[in-house]
């Protein structure tokens, strides 16, 4: 274990680095973030001996660390600095094999076979075996960057410090090399401490934090803890946006560029809809901010196409994305751009309404079939069938997240009030229906003009939102009754 107590030091008398502490136990990697003179390289080096300390301590293993002799600091704590200075040539293998002259007792007179798996372990763990006897002046930025984190592998320590690993290595490489640093941390117990430029790099990776402003330590903790808006802004001086990893529990943070208003901002309106027989679709010049449970593309994006395509009742496939990628890319919609969904009504009685409310307008699009409707109380044991009531809300205005979640929920209840007052029922248990089986919901937004900071059914939103999918969704069902031939 690594253990800094008050550590103040610097380059002169002025201290860069002021009253830092934190302790770093076996097999955890601490991550050190700041913005550009923040301190974090002066810390590293103070720690690996580098600079000297002008007050505090760093203990390894309960030991001041003031008290190891340079060869046995080596053999407790490995170094790799931020920049690279040769003075000589050496191979790849030569340059790696430099990091165990601390388990050496002459110049190399006690190479050993545990010296010799040692260095080929480390190559191999950073991708640079086939460059072992090319001379290393001769490889690219990256490429010498790998050489060096090998090279600190190779020493064995149980201590790692690695100053900014990842500089010049593209975005593959500093995915495997820092899957290696991570594996090396977990199985042989090694204390790492890394200096990060890269926030998002930081936290996927690292155990805990250490977020440095002017020198001393502004948050320390767990990447949750650390990686927050309001911190992260306030350090770095920039607008940022924080969201969930969409496969590890770990915070991400996205730059937010400061936005000019448009004077005559962007809207949405009907002129913008195209109907036939085979398909709704709307296509803008801008992309909206959309959250969807459509068949291509669903969940959060930015789309400037959106398609509602009328498939045979019968409709049956064992690959429905697939199929209806290919069906897009036919008609001109590219996959990256357009929102598609399906349903197995008539487009061409599809309704859309326009409806304005103080902040400005929302649209709202509806296709309802309701033959197979459900009630979602007693949906245990139904198979799923091709619909259905397809809805669209498009709002002229600028939503944060959760009135994203929020107008999806008001559409949902405007829907379900809709197919109560349609007296619409589940033909197989009698009770008035909620929806039907493969029901899809859209909900973008041109992120232009007045800021809703919510769409709840009271907010003036929300209560434009209610309205429009309720108006649109009766129309829609007496349009499939009519067609169906059904008497109220």
């Amino acid at each position: 274990m690594l253990q800094v107590d008050n550590l103040t030091g610097g380059y002169g008398k002025e201290p860069i680095v002021k009253n830092i502490s934190f302790h770093v136990n076996k097999g955890e990697i601490l991550g050190i973030l700041g913005p550009n003179g923040s301190g974090k390289s002066t810390l590293l080096k103070i720690i690996s001996g580098i600079l000297p300390a002008q007050n505090g301590t760093v203990q390894i293993d309960g030991e001041d660390a003031k008290l190891y002799s340079q060869k046995q600091f080596a053999k407790k704590v490995a170094v790799l600095p931020q920049l690279h200075a040769h003075a000589f040539s050496h191979t790849v293998k030569d340059t790696v094999a430099l990091g165990r002259y601390p388990h050496q007792t002459g110049l190399f007179s006690s190479w050993s076979d545990e010296d010799e798996r040692a260095v080929n372990e480390a190559m191999n763990y950073t991708g640079i075996t086939r460059y072992k006897d090319t001379a290393i002046e001769l490889l690219s930025g990256g490429e010498q960057q790998r050489v060096f984190v090998a090279q600190a592998l190779a020493q064995a320590a149980p201590i790692l410090l690695l100053d900014e690993p990842t500089n010049h290595l593209d975005i593959a490489h500093q995915q495997q090399l820092l899957d290696t640093i991570r594996n090396h941390a977990v199985e042989k117990g090694v204390t790492v401490i890394s200096v990060f430029h890269d926030v998002n790099l930081a936290s996927l990776y690292c155990d805990r934090l250490l977020l440095m402003e002017q020198g001393e330590i502004a948050r320390l903790g767990e990447p949750q803890d650390v990686i927050r808006e309001a911190t992260i802004g306030k350090v770095y001086n920039a607008r940022v946006k924080t969201q969930p990893h969409p496969e590890l529990p770990k915070p991400q943070m996205t730059l937010l560029p400061h936005k000019v208003e448009e004077s005559n901002p962007f809207t949405v309106n009907k002129g913008h809809f195209t109907v036939t027989a085979e398909r709704v679709s709307l296509q803008v010049d801008q992309p909206l901010k959309t959250v969807s449970s459509a068949v291509v593309n669903a969940g959060l994006g930015w789309y400037r196409a959106f398609v509602n395509r009328h498939v045979d009742e019968n409709y049956n496939c064992d690959d429905v994305k697939a199929e209806m990628s290919a069906y897009l890319e036919q008609h001109g919609f590219p996959l990256s751009d357009t929102v598609g969904m399906m349903t197995a009504v008539t487009t061409e009685h599809a309704e859309i309404g326009e409806y304005k409310g103080e902040f400005g307008t929302i649209l709202v699009m509806v296709t309802a079939g309701v033959g197979n409707a459900v009630d979602v109380s007693q949906a245990l044991d139904r198979e799923q069938r091709v619909g259905t009531i397809n809805t669209w809300v498009i709002v002229n205005a600028h939503l944060p997240e959760e009135a994203f979640i929020q107008a999806m929920i008001t559409a949902t209840e405007a829907k379900t009030k809709a197919l109560h007052t349609e007296n619409i029922k589940d033909p197989l248990t009698g009770t008035i229906a909620t929806g039907t089986s493969t029901d899809s919901l859209l909900v973008a937004a041109t992120q232009e003009g007045e800021h809703l900071p919510y769409a709840g059914p009271i907010t003036p939103l929300g209560k434009l939102i209610g309205h429009g999918v309720y108006d649109c969704t009766v129309s829609a069902i007496r349009a499939y009754k009519k067609a169906k031939g059904w008497t109220s």
